[in-house]
């Protein structure tokens, strides 16, 4: 026999380990139902083992967030400009702060954060602001982002006959391109929410600059925009009259903070709220705002509504007494129940909630009416039933009828209704007048043709309200509705613009707010709450304070759907 067969029949010989042939006989000896009551308890071993060993190791893996998954969200309106520039509907700010970046961005906590820029700078006297823009910041066509974009997208917003509504926030700013990365802005004087015009999205000057401005408004570019934002446009669906009626995004992977995790957003537009309403309740669309649905998300509006107070139209409004009296009549919490279901706050003073300031209560009180009776009979009215008008005899004044003229939009016609229902049960008359907002604004506001008007003031996230409430800004185009004019305020209200210091700018603020609120030059009502319905399964989605609707998107890049499993040493820190 050879070697090699020697060692195949070493191989080939059977080998056995006493403890299995012993367990192989026991088998063997057992009947043939206890031998299958045996297997099948083998079997449940088993299982039960492998069970565990998973459930184990699910106990200690680490869910993260992984790439792929879409959203489909319904919106009210048409967009026209997916431009930051020319921007004017809540469908064109939407789609703009998906598909363009700005140099700053904003967090889930309401903070600015650095997004092209990778840091920056301000001079001691605060009217530098440089910034230097990160390396790899890139438009979605794989063009870098440079100074020289950020100049021109500036240049762009302060020309006058672009009709760009941030003229006004960029009228004024000396921009300069140092160099490829390096970009510098100066003011006239230090202005402490400048740092926030910086959100504004960049375009790409390469692609942009041959554009006349007569042709800007209908460039190409205007539907099929290149930015550097988290999401670029993939295709767009329009309906016979030419309305873009569905957009739908994809992922960038160019995306200087890292590209999001859903692969897709998809918006559906609607021209009534009743159909929107519908396409959520029905699962048509997964996700929109401001419609009425359970469990949805909610963020404070930076948006104060009230009665503002017109004494050169009717002088009996000059009277500190009437303010306050038609203040207090109102039941704030009664209005925000009926004509917002509950999402709102009730407010007294000028300054939204959902910052540092803290807001004047409002007076609890069970019979407002009673309350409002007793302010005007301490001061010397009388109320004649008859002819329904209080009287001030010494003052020879009259509080009878009283007009509110409003926007026709249904909550600002509710809210009316609401106040109308309450001063008519303090004994005076109320018309209610609409106007449709266009008209509204030309030949109400601006003319300040207006006794009593219920409007609402948005307010931005620095709560910069000088322009509703400095005595300078009481005729047009300023924003002070109100008329209303206090030195002490309009010092507070410049000292608080030109502050970096945000502790000094929070108490300047807070006595803006104290000085104003017991002057009541409006009779406020509340700020509203943003509500967002997002599908369950959605995550990473966290709310900041809303100054305009984009702002829902501020962590949008973190939004996932899909899951891994992983091992925790395995998970990156941040």
């Amino acid at each position: 026999m050879s070697m090699n067969d020697l060692w195949r029949e070493r191989l080939m010989r059977s080998r056995s380990l006493p403890l299995f042939e012993r367990a192989s006989e026991h088998i063997r000896s057992l009947s043939p139902g206890n031998r299958v009551l045996f297997y099948l308890f083998a079997l449940l071993v088993g299982i039960s083992s492998f069970s565990g060993l998973y459930a184990l190791e699910q106990s200690i893996l680490v869910q993260i967030p992984a790439y792929g998954g879409s959203l489909a969200e319904g919106e009210l309106g048409s967009p026209q400009f997916i431009n930051p520039l020319l921007a004017i509907s809540d469908a064109d700010r939407d789609l703009s702060s998906l598909v363009y970046a700005g140099l700053m961005g904003l967090s889930g906590s309401g903070k600015l954060v650095p997004v092209l820029a990778e840091s920056y700078t301000i001079s001691a006297d605060g009217k530098v602001y440089t910034f230097v823009l990160r390396a790899n910041a890139k438009f979605a066509n794989g063009m870098p982002v440079t100074a020289d974009d950020v100049a021109f997208t500036v240049g762009k917003a302060q020309n006058a006959a672009l009709k760009s509504p941030k003229y006004a926030d960029w009228s004024g700013v000396w921009v300069k391109a140092v160099d490829q990365r390096t970009v510098s802005f100066t003011l006239a004087k230090p202005y402490a929410p400048f740092l926030g015009l910086t959100t504004l999205g960049i375009l790409p000057s390469r692609l942009w600059k041959n554009i006349s401005i007569e042709e800007f408004p209908f460039s190409t570019l205007e539907t099929n925009p290149v930015g550097a934002g988290p999401f670029k446009v993939a295709s767009i669906s329009r309906d016979a009259s030419g309305l873009i009626r569905s957009v739908l995004l994809t992922e960038n992977p160019q995306y200087v903070l890292g590209r999001p995790y859903l692969d897709s957003i998809r918006f559906n537009f609607y021209s009534r709220s009743e159909d929107l309403a519908s396409a959520l309740i029905n699962g048509t669309e997964e996700s929109a705002y401001d419609v009425p649905k359970k469990g949805v998300l909610t963020a404070p509006y930076a948006r104060v509504f009230g009665v503002f107070w017109n004494p050169n139209e009717k002088q009996v409004y000059a009277r500190a007494e009437v303010r306050k009296a038609l203040s207090l009549a109102l039941d704030r919490q009664a209005i925000i129940d009926t004509v917002l279901g509950g999402y709102a706050t009730a407010i007294m003073g000028p300054v939204p909630p959902g910052d540092t300031v803290k807001q004047v209560p409002v007076p609890q009180s069970d019979n407002p009416t009673a309350t409002a009776t007793q302010i005007l009979q301490s001061a010397g009215w009388t109320y004649d039933g008859s002819l329904r008008i209080w009287k001030n005899v010494s003052a020879k004044q009259t509080l009878d009828r009283i007009t509110i003229r409003t926007s026709n939009v249904p909550e600002l016609k509710n809210a009316a209704g609401a106040v109308k229902a309450d001063w008519e049960k303090f004994g005076i008359p109320v018309d209610v007048e609409l106007y449709e907002p266009g008209d509204l604004s030309q030949n109400v506001i601006r003319p300040r043709k207006y006794e009593a008007l219920l409007y609402g003031m948005v307010i931005g996230r620095d709560q910069d309200i000088y322009a509703f409430w400095d005595s300078q800004e009481r005729n047009d185009p300023g924003l002070n509705i109100a008329l209303y004019a206090n030195k002490t305020v309009d010092a507070l209200l410049e000292d608080a613009r030109g502050s970096a210091d945000r502790e000094m700018r929070a108490a300047d603020i807070q006595k803006i707010e104290d000085i104003i609120a017991a002057d009541y030059p409006a009779a406020f009502l509340y700020a509203p709450d943003f509500t967002y319905a997002v599908p369950k399964d959605l995550y990473g989605v966290v709310l900041p304070q809303i100054i305009t609707t984009s702002d829902r998107f501020a962590t949008v890049a973190s939004w996932y759907r899909i899951t891994d499993a992983v091992w925790p040493f395995l998970v990156r820190k941040n």
